[in-house]
């Protein structure tokens, strides 16, 4: 970050969803997922927010690295977290949606050019969440 290394605030791991090592709750996430929004997700990102500290700051994600045009769907798990979507053009509205566990929250490919998402940390006590980021890579950017 910045140039500097630091620690990320939150635990993380990847997954290509052809892995045929791919572990079966990852299999079943995937297929409600997939059933659900109806695009082609070929990878899943996982990060683990171990309690009211873990948290990632605003951003959204590289357009480069994703399929043009298809969506980036996030299932949580556990604990409930408030999500911040912020405009990056004034007028700079913000919209806070809490992430309740079952939860699926549906970005489109233009909604990266347009907005930050970010998971703040809290003041009070959160137990652990799970989200799984679904994302359409491609072969080419595996």
């Amino acid at each position: 970050m910045y140039e500097r290394e630091v620690d990320v605030p939150r635990l993380r791991a990847h997954f290509r969803l052809n892995d045929p090592a791919l572990p079966k709750a990852l299999q079943e996430a995937r297929d409600v997922t997939t059933a659900a929004v109806g695009a082609p997700f070929d990878s899943v990102g996982l990060n683990l927010y171990r309690d009211e500290r873990d948290s990632v700051a605003p951003h959204n994600d590289k357009l480069a690295d994703l399929m043009r045009g298809e969506p980036i769907a996030l299932l949580s798990l556990g604990a409930t977290r408030r999500l911040t979507v912020r405009a990056r053009q004034p007028p700079r509205r913000v919209l806070h949606i809490d992430l309740e566990a079952g939860s699926l929250l549906v970005m489109s490919w233009d909604t990266q050019l347009h907005y930050d998402h970010a998971i703040p940390k809290q003041r009070t006590p959160v137990g652990p969440r799970i989200s799984l980021a679904f994302r359409v890579r491609g072969e080419h950017l595996a």
